[in-house]
Parts: structure tokens; C-alpha cells; sequence
């Protein structure tokens, strides 16, 4: 029931509409053959209960006052492609009907329903047109043409009649405009709706993308590192060759688990992951990891106690840094410096450079990453050259939900006349 009505609202029909609405405007209009076979039969049967009914009265219905009826009814199975020509085709059949003088009855059906699938279909003008004009030429037969119009020695109508009739008129134009407005807003959510789908699986793909390429970058990075120590070594330190491999093998079987674990996130992504996220409580071993690839990295300062969001972001962060340092810097230290207060982390990583310009022309999907991540939580990502050398990447996370971060975002490009930044940044 919950999942019919929603969190306390409509049911989800009400909302988006019958679930056969979208196949139907996917396949076009179809030809309503059951349901005008249905009023035409009705209309027949009907009115030749009316001319029993009104036997005296009206005239007699012949086969010309069948034919009009046959017609009325047949025209409605093109009222789904052409609505206009079928309100205003239903409505001359019905006056010449009625300038027959044949018994009042289930006739008006047939304009109704024209008028209702006009309406619906947006042609309000000619649906309104045609029925004025119907109860219009009504009026003139009932008040006026009737003396030279059968049957013989009729009278003219009461206009408390020709006030019902317009009533009659008004409601069925008023339940076809409010079921045009519900069709129209039924089409806007299912549009918001599919926009709203479109971006959770936008927003689901980039965040794979940057698991992804955070995990294979820093992996890959020191992986690259060691075998090339493991190479140039292999002659003359079989020994540190070794230890080489062997961070290698922990290295790429490290990255094939958190590989893994995000792609477990595609196969089955309601279940709760099987391993829990990184965050800052691993920093030593990306401290450890980075020294196996011949990089200094000091630290100071400590986290404070973070959400698993902000702290998967803020682990991250400083795992591209400190990659972007292997990768792209000529410096074999880095520095990894946390503070926080009451509302925000800031962390910053700075190295002394200068640029070696390997992997010259990188993407820059590490720099663009990190900006994404921050900007999820409501934070500023600042990278570029430092004014006395070497490169400095600060990131300011919010600790609390809406809390805006306090520092203005800068350019990864840092002023004129500095030297170019590594690319992957």
C-alpha cells in the first residue's frame, strides 16, 4: 500500500498516470474500435428506446435517422487522429438529427465524447466552438424553425429545457478540461521523473569513475614506480628486486579488491557495501605506500571524528595529491598538513617540485575528481603553483550538513608567469 500511495501522498497512478499510459504515447494513437462499437450500439439501442418513449411527440425513427446515428458513432473511431474533424463532424450529424425531428436521446453521447477527446488533445477552441455551436443551432430549431420543420403541429421547446442542455454543455466541456490538465501533468512529472533518473544514474556513474580512477591512479602509480626500481635492479640488488615484486603483489591485489568492490556496487546496488570505505584512519598505510614508491610524506596535525562521506572524500583528496607528487613532481617529499574547527577539515598537501613533465598532457581527471568530491559536500578544492616553488593542493570540507566552506576556490592554474601545473591535476 505504502508503495502505491507513496510517503503519505496520491496513489502512484494518480501521480504519473495509468501504466499503460507510457506504451500507449510510445506506439502512437490506436484505433478505438471497442469503445466506439460500444457507444455506437448504445446510441442505436438507446434512441430507439427514446422514439418508443416519445411516440407522438417526435418522429419516428426511419432508416435516415439510423444512418445519422450509425454515422455519429462511426466517426468517433477517428477521434484519437483527427479530434477536430470528429467533434465537428459528430456535431452537424446531431443537428441534422435533430432538424429530422427524431427523438431526443443518447445522440449527444457521440458529442460528448468527441468533445472530451478534443479537449484532451489540446483542440479546446474547436471543442468549444462545435458544442456553442450545437446547443446554438438547437435553440433555433426548438425556438424558431421548429413550425416548418417535422414533426407536424410541434410546439416550440421551454428554455428551462435549453438551460439544462447548456448545463449539460458546460459539464461535459469542464470534465474534459480537467482531464486535459491532469493528462498535462501527468506528462510533466513523468519528464521530471526521467530527468530525475537520468541524473541519479549521471551522478552514480561519475562517482564510479572517480572510485575508479582514484583506486587504478595510486595503485598503478606505485606499481609503475616499483617495477621500475625492480628493473633497474635486477642485476645488481637481486634482493631489493624482490622487494620490489613483492609491493607490486600487494599493491596490484589491493587494487583489485577495491576495484572489486566497486563494481559489486553495479550488480547489486541496494546492498550495503562488503567492506567498509576508506577514510583518514588509513593514512599511514597511504603514508607507507608512498614511501614504497620513494616518496617522503610527512604529516601533522589529526582528523577529528568525520562523516563516512566527508571522510571517504577527505582520504581521497590526499591519495591523488600525494599521487599526482609520484607521477608529476621532481620532489621525493611531501607534506601532509590537517586542521579543523568547529565547521570544517582543511587539509593541504604541498611538495617542493619542480615538475619532471613525465605524463606530460594528462587528462587532468585527478584534479576534476577531487573538485566533484568536495563540491558534493558543500567544499572548495584550491590547486596550482606555490609563489616560492613546488605545487600545493587545499581542501576545505564542511563538517556539518549546509555549512558553507569558507575559503574561495582557485585556479588550478595559478597566477601569470608561474610555471605550468602538472597536467593530472
Amino acid at each position: 500500500m505504502d508503495e502505491q500511495r507513496g510517503r503519505g501522498g496520491p496513489p502512484q497512478w494518480w501521480r504519473y498516470g495509468p501504466a499503460w499510459w507510457d506504451r500507449q504515447e510510445e506506439r502512437g494513437p490506436r484505433w478505438p474500435w471497442r469503445s466506439t462499437l460500444v457507444v455506437t450500439v448504445f446510441v442505436l439501442a438507446g434512441s430507439a428506446f427514446a422514439g418508443r418513449a416519445q411516440h407522438g411527440e417526435r418522429a419516428d425513427l426511419d432508416l435516415y435517422a439510423r444512418l445519422l446515428l450509425l454515422v455519429a458513432g462511426g466517426l468517433l473511431l477517428w477521434r484519437k487522429r483527427r479530434p477536430v474533424a470528429v467533434v465537428c463532424g459528430t456535431a452537424a450529424v446531431v443537428m441534422l438529427y435533430l432538424g429530422g425531428g427524431y427523438p431526443y436521446g443518447p445522440v449527444f453521447l457521440t458529442v460528448a465524447v468527441a468533445c472530451f477527446s478534443a479537449v484532451v488533445a489540446g483542440h479546446r477552441a474547436a471543442a468549444w466552438a462545435a458544442m456553442g455551436t450545437l446547443w446554438a443551432g438547437h435553440v433555433l430549431l426548438a425556438h424558431w424553425l421548429y413550425r416548418w420543420l417535422p414533426p407536424a403541429g410541434d410546439s416550440a421547446a421551454s428554455w428551462s429545457e435549453e438551460i439544462v442542455v447548456a448545463t449539460w454543455v458546460v459539464a461535459i466541456a469542464s470534465v474534459a478540461e480537467l482531464a486535459r490538465v491532469r493528462r498535462e501533468q501527468w506528462a510533466r512529472e513523468r519528464a521530471e521523473r526521467a530527468g530525475a533518473a537520468r541524473r541519479r544514474a549521471d551522478a552514480e556513474r561519475l562517482r564510479i569513475a572517480r572510485e575508479l580512477h582514484d583506486v587504478l591512479a595510486h595503485s598503478i602509480s606505485v606499481i609503475n614506480v616499483q617495477a621500475g626500481m625492480g628493473l633497474a635492479l635486477l642485476d645488481s640488488d637481486p634482493e631489493q628486486a624482490r622487494t620490489a615484486l613483492t609491493t607490486i603483489k600487494a599493491k596490484s591485489k589491493e587494487a583489485l579488491g577495491e576495484v572489486r568492490q566497486v563494481l559489486d556496487t553495479l550488480r547489486a546496488p541496494g546492498d550495503a557495501p562488503r567492506t567498509p570505505a576508506p577514510g583518514l584512519d588509513r593514512l599511514p598505510e597511504l603514508v607507507e605506500q608512498a614511501a614504497g614508491a620513494g616518496l617522503t610524506v610527512e604529516v601533522e596535525g589529526a582528523p577529528p571524528r568525520l562523516a563516512p562521506g566527508t571522510d571517504l572524500a577527505a582520504f581521497r583528496i590526499v591519495q591523488e595529491a600525494l599521487t599526482n607528487v609520484v607521477r608529476h613532481s621532481g620532489s621525493r617529499r611531501a607534506r601532509v598538513h590537517l586542521a579543523h574547527d568547529a565547521t570544517a577539515l582543511r587539509l593541504r598537501v604541498d611538495d617542493d617540485g619542480p615538475a619532471t613533465g613525465s605524463d606530460a598532457g594528462g587528462s587532468g581527471n585527478g584534479l576534476a575528481g577531487m573538485r566533484e568530491r568536495a563540491a558534493a559536500l558543500g567544499g572548495t578544492i584550491e590547486a596550482g603553483p606555490r609563489p616560492d616553488g613546488g605545487f600545493r593542493v587545499r581542501a576545505v570540507l564542511p563538517l556539518t550538513a549546509g555549512s558553507a566552506a569558507g575559503e574561495a576556490g582557485g585556479t588550478p592554474h595559478g597566477r601569470p608567469g608561474a610555471r605550468r601545473p602538472r597536467e593530472d591535476r
